[in-house]
C-alpha cells in the first residue's frame, strides 16, 4: 500500500500568490484571513519555516475573508489583491500581518468616525497608487 497526499481541490496556479520554487519539493498553501488573530499568530510561524526551509518550500497565500466574523477582513484581502496588481503583494501581506491590530481595528475606528484615515495612511505607506 502506498501513501497517496491529497490533492487540493483548485491546483496551484499561476494566479496564486507563491514565494519559492515552482518545483520545491515541499508546498504549504494557507487560506488566510487578515482580521483572524490565529492567522496572525500563525504568520510568525510560516515566516519561520520559510526561512528554515528555503528552496525546498514553496508557499501559497489564498485569501480567504471570514466576513461573518471578521468585518475587516474583506478590506484587508482586497487591500492585498489591488497591491498584487501592482507588484507589491508580499510587501502588503507581510505589512497587513505586521500591523494586524492597528491597521484593522483602527480601520473599523475610521470607518465608524466618517472617514477613512487609516486606509489612506496604508496606501501611502506602501507607496500604492
Amino acid at each position: 500500500m502506498t501513501y497517496e497526499p491529497p490533492r487540493l481541490t483548485l491546483p496551484v496556479g499561476e494566479r496564486d500568490h507563491s514565494a519559492g520554487p515552482s518545483d520545491a519539493p515541499l508546498l504549504l498553501v494557507e487560506y488566510g484571513d487578515y482580521q483572524c488573530p490565529y492567522c496572525g499568530a500563525a504568520y510568525p510561524i510560516v515566516k519561520r519555516i520559510q526561512k528554515e526551509l528555503g528552496s525546498s518550500l514553496r508557499f501559497v497565500f489564498r485569501n480567504f475573508p471570514i466576513t461573518n466574523s471578521h468585518p475587516q477582513a474583506e478590506w484587508a484581502a482586497e487591500t492585498a489583491e489591488a497591491a498584487a496588481a501592482q507588484g507589491k503583494f508580499w510587501e502588503m501581506h507581510d505589512f497587513l500581518y505586521e500591523n494586524q491590530r492597528l491597521i484593522l481595528w483602527g480601520y473599523a475606528d475610521s470607518e465608524r468616525n466618517g472617514g477613512q484615515e487609516a486606509g489612506k495612511n496604508l496606501r501611502n505607506e506602501q507607496s500604492l497608487d
